[in-house]
C-alpha cells in the first residue's frame, strides 16, 4: 500500500509539475497560531507539509528557525504536542503528507516504538531526522519502513557518487536535497549547480528529489521546480511568522506567502 507521500507525488508527476513544501516549526509562534497555519496550508497551495519538532539544540538550522524552536520550546511545546497538532490537521485534511523534520533526542527520549505507533495515529507520514546517519538506520529509519512510513534521507553538495548509494539504499517516499553546504536561510545555491546534483542524484534513485535551503522567493522556487521535483521553503516562511507575530496577524502573513510561493512553483512549466 502506498503513503500519502508517494501518492502525492505520483499526482504531481501527472500534473506535469513540481510539488511545495512548506517548513514551519510547531508551536511557533504559539500552539494556537501555528495550528490555525497549518489548517491553512493546503488551500494556500502546499502540497506536501514538513513539520519542524522544537529542538533545543537544533544544529542544522540558521538563526531564523533557531529562534523558532526556542519560542516554541518557551512556549511549552512538545512532541507529544506536535502530534496533537497533526490530528488538528487531519480532521480535515486527510491527503495533504506530513513529515516531521527535528531530531533525533526527542524521539529516543519518547521511545521509538511508541512514538511511531503514536505519530502513525496522529496521520504522520514520514520523517526527517537531520542527525541520524544511514549508519544509524536500525536506530529509527528501518523501524519507520517496517511501519509502513517513509524516512528520508538528505543529501548534500559534498555528497559525492560513492557516499550517495549508501544514503539511497533505504530511502523513501523522497530524497531531500540540501543544496548548500551550511545551515538554513543563510545563502542561495545557483541553479545551474543545483541541476547537476539533482541529475546525479537521479542516477542513483527512482525517488524524488526535493530541494532545500536557500529558497526564498516564489522566482526562486520556480525555478527550482524546473529542475527538481520539489522545492522546500522554510526561512522565509518562519520569518513571516515572527514578523506577523509582533503585528497580530501571523497566519495572514504566512499563508499569503505560501499562496505566492505554490504560484510559482505550478506555473514553472508552463
Amino acid at each position: 500500500m502506498s503513503t500519502r507521500i508517494e501518492r502525492r507525488f505520483q499526482t504531481l508527476k501527472q500534473e506535469g509539475r513540481a510539488g511545495l513544501v512548506t517548513f514551519l516549526t510547531a508551536g511557533d509562534p504559539d500552539a494556537e497560531t501555528a495550528t490555525e497555519i497549518l489548517k491553512g496550508l493546503p488551500a494556500a497551495g502546499a502540497d506536501l507539509i514538513e513539520i519542524g519538532v522544537p529542538f533545543s539544540d537544533p544544529m542544522a538550522d540558521g538563526p531564523a528557525i533557531q529562534a523558532s524552536s526556542l519560542r516554541a520550546i518557551k512556549g511549552g511545546m512538545t512532541l507529544a504536542k506536535v502530534l496533537d497538532s497533526v490530528r488538528a490537521l487531519r480532521t480535515q485534511d486527510d491527503d495533504t503528507p506530513v513529515i516531521l523534520m527535528g531530531y533525533y533526542n526527542p524521539i529516543y527520549i519518547y521511545g521509538v516504538d511508541r512514538f511511531l505507533t503514536d505519530a502513525k495515529e496522529a496521520g504522520v507520514d514520514g520523517f526527517i531526522v537531520v542527525d541520524l546517519p544511514p549508519e544509524e538506520e536500525g536506530e529509527f529509519c528501518l523501524p519507520v519502513l517496517e511501519a509502513g512510513l517513509n524516512f528520508i534521507y538528505l543529501t548534500a553538495p559534498t555528497t559525492d557518487d560513492v557516499r550517495l548509494p549508501r544514503v539511497v539504499e533505504h530511502a523513501s517516499g523522497f530524497v531531500y536535497f540540501v543544496s548548500i553546504t551550511g545551515i538554513t536561510g543563510t545563502k542561495s545555491a545557483a541553479a545551474t549547480d543545483v541541476a547537476g546534483h539533482v541529475a546525479r542524484i537521479k542516477r542513483h534513485t527512482d525517488l524524488p528529489v526535493a530541494v532545500g535551503f536557500g529558497i526564498r522567493t516564489p522566482e526562486q522556487a520556480a525555478e527550482i521546480a524546473r529542475i527538481a521535483d520539489a522545492a522546500v521553503v522554510g526561512t522565509a516562511l518562519v520569518e513571516a511568522v515572527a514578523a506577523g507575530a509582533e503585528s497580530g496577524n501571523a497566519a495572514e502573513k504566512v499563508l499569503t506567502l505560501v499562496a505566492e510561493l505554490a504560484e510559482g512553483v505550478r506555473g514553472a512549466r508552463n
